[in-house]
């Protein structure tokens, strides 16, 4: 079976990075910003077979956005990314929420701190409590 998952933050969050490290292991550290979306399929072996997610990879800033609720459209999951050292992007959060229940309704949604390895934390686990 394969699923739409469309995945959204703030710019910088790291989605883009999120996707190419899943993909193939690397990990970029230059941060050049996606316009408008990349579609990359991500393959996952269960003991039920294989699951395709078609990763609609979005542009988190609002300049190169493009379609914005237009790449949304019959996705069946979504991720929603923040970055834990920039608090804006957790203040975001709801935003992003909105959005993509306002097209895709009622879909299975994972709210994801990124950069969890980086010192300077600014978003604390205890503080995360939009998904409660």
């Amino acid at each position: 079976p394969s699923f739409k998952l469309v995945l959204v933050g703030d710019g910088g969050t790291g989605k883009t990075t999120f996707v190419k490290r899943h993909l193939s292991g690397e990990f970029e550290k230059k941060y050049e910003p996606t316009i408008g979306v990349e579609v990359h399929p991500l393959d996952f072996f269960t003991n039920c077979g294989k699951i395709r997610f078609y990763c609609w990879d979005t542009a988190g800033q609002e300049k190169f956005g493009g379609l914005r609720d237009g790449y949304y459209i019959h996705g069946q999951c979504a991720i929603i990314m923040f970055d834990v050292t920039a608090r804006l992007t957790y203040k975001n959060v709801p935003t992003w929420h909105r959005d993509l229940c306002r097209v895709c309704e009622n879909i299975p949604i994972v709210l994801c701190g990124n950069k969890v390895d980086v010192k300077n934390r600014q978003v604390k686990a205890k503080q995360v409590t939009f998904h409660r």
